[in-house]
C-alpha cells in the first residue's frame, strides 16, 4: 500500500484582533526547546506570518488524521506560548504586509522577483505519494494532470484578499501563479524527459534550484514521492485526509494505467489552465471542467467522476466508504471558502471570521 504523508502551512495571528503576525522564528524557537525524541515536524517557510509542518509517510488514513490533527494542536500549543495563534487558512482575510526570511535564499527570491515575492503571503497543503521508481513517478505525473483540478476545488480556502472578498473561492492559487515556475505541465512522457526539462529550467537562471520547480504535481528531490502541489490548506483536519486519500487513489490508478499500457490524456496546458482557473474561481459551489471532457458540469457530478476515477484504487485500500462519507459531509458543510463566506454574512468582520476560523484549525 503506498505511504502518503502531508505538509501544512498554517497562519500565525493575533488571537484576539486576527491580525497575522511575524513570529515564526519565535515558535520555532519554542517547538525546538520542547522537541520529543526529536520529533522536528515543524519549519521555516517565505514568510515570517507562516509555519509548516510535515506529517512523517502514512499507510493508514486514520494514522494520517491523527497526526495532521496532533501537528496542529502542537502548532497551536507553540504559538500561544508567545501569546499568536495558528489558523488554517490559504490566505489573510485581513490586510496584511508580509515580511519575508531573511536567509539567502529568500533574500534571493525578493530582489528576484520583487514585487510577487511580497505578495505570496499564501499558505498550501503539498500532498506527497509513494512511488516505485522515477520512471513510474513521471508516469504517474503525466495521468492525473486533469484531475487535479477537482483536488484545488475541493480544497478551496482562499476567498479574502487583503480585506476583500475576490468572487474566487481560491485566491491563492491564482496569486501562486506569479511564479514562472508554476502551474500545469505537459505530457512527459518519461523520466528522462522531465529531467532534462528541468535540467533545461534551471540552465535559464530564472529559478534558483530544483526546489522552485513549482509544477503541480513533481518528483520530490528528497523523497521516493511524487508530490501533488495545487491544494489551499484546508480550514479542517478531516478535507486535508480528503485531499490526501483521493491524491493517493489518483496516484496509485495512473500507475496501474501506465503499467496496462493505457496513454495520458492528450489535454494541453492551455486547457488545463482554464480548468485550474475554473475550480479556483467556483471550488464546489458551481460548475467545473469535467476532466475527461473538459466541458463544464455542476460541482457535485464532477466531483462524483473523480471519485468513479479512483473508485477500484480506493477500495482496494480500504478507504472507498470513508471517501464517499467525507464527500458527502463536505457538499453539505461545504469546504474552507464556503464556511468563510457564511461565517463574514453572520458576522460582518473579518477579524470574527479569523477568530472563528483558528477554532476551526483545531476542532
Amino acid at each position: 500500500m503506498r505511504t502518503v504523508g502531508v505538509e501544512e502551512e498554517l497562519l500565525l495571528v493575533d488571537p484576539d484582533t486576527g491580525e497575522p503576525r511575524a513570529l515564526s522564528a519565535a515558535v520555532l524557537a519554542r517547538a525546538a526547546l520542547d522537541r520529543a525524541d526529536g520529533d522536528d515536524v515543524f519549519e521555516r517557510e517565505l514568510h515570517n506570518q507562516m509555519l509548516e509542518f510535515a506529517t512523517h509517510p502514512q499507510s493508514d488514513m486514520d494514522a494520517l488524521g491523527r497526526e495532521i490533527v496532533r501537528c496542529r494542536k502542537e502548532a497551536a500549543r507553540h504559538a500561544g506560548g508567545i501569546g499568536c495563534a495558528v489558523a488554517a487558512l490559504a490566505t489573510s482575510p485581513l490586510p496584511v504586509s508580509p515580511s519575508v526570511g531573511t536567509n539567502h535564499r529568500y533574500q534571493w527570491m525578493a530582489e528576484q522577483y520583487g514585487i510577487a515575492t511580497q505578495e505570496q503571503l499564501v499558505l498550501g497543503c503539498h500532498v506527497h505519494v509513494s512511488v516505485d521508481s522515477d520512471e513510474e513517478g513521471v508516469a504517474v505525473i503525466d495521468r492525473l494532470r486533469p484531475w487535479l483540478s477537482v483536488l484545488a476545488a475541493v480544497s478551496a480556502n482562499s476567498p479574502f484578499w487583503q480585506g476583500r472578498d475576490t468572487g474566487y473561492s481560491s485566491y491563492r492559487s491564482r496569486v501562486w501563479q506569479r511564479w514562472p515556475s508554476a502551474g500545469a505541465t505537459e505530457v512527459f512522457g518519461s523520466a528522462r524527459r522531465y529531467r532534462q526539462v528541468v535540467a533545461d529550467m534551471l540552465a535559464t537562471g530564472v529559478i534558483l534550484d530544483e526546489a522552485m520547480v513549482y509544477f503541480d504535481a513533481r518528483l520530490s528531490r528528497n523523497y521516493p514521492t511524487v508530490e501533488i502541489r495545487v491544494s489551499d490548506v484546508c480550514l479542517h483536519a478531516e478535507t486535508a485526509v480528503l485531499v490526501a486519500t483521493l491524491a493517493r487513489g489518483l496516484v496509485e490508478t495512473a500507475a496501474r494505467e501506465w503499467r496496462a499500457g493505457r496513454e495520458p490524456a492528450e489535454h494541453s496546458v492551455s486547457v488545463l489552465r482554464l480548468a485550474a482557473w475554473q475550480a479556483a474561481r467556483n471550488g464546489l459551489t458551481d460548475e467545473l471542467l469535467h476532466p475527461v471532457t473538459m466541458q463544464r458540469m455542476p460541482a457535485q457530478a464532477v466531483l462524483q467522476a473523480l471519485l468513479d476515477q479512483v473508485g477500484d484504487a480506493l477500495a482496494d485500500c480500504g478507504d472507498l466508504d470513508r471517501a464517499r462519507a467525507c464527500v458527502a459531509g463536505l457538499l453539505g458543510r461545504g469546504n474552507g471558502a464556503r464556511v468563510q463566506r457564511e461565517l463574514m454574512r453572520r458576522s460582518g468582520s473579518l477579524r470574527d471570521v479569523v477568530t472563528e476560523c483558528v477554532r476551526h484549525t483545531q476542532g
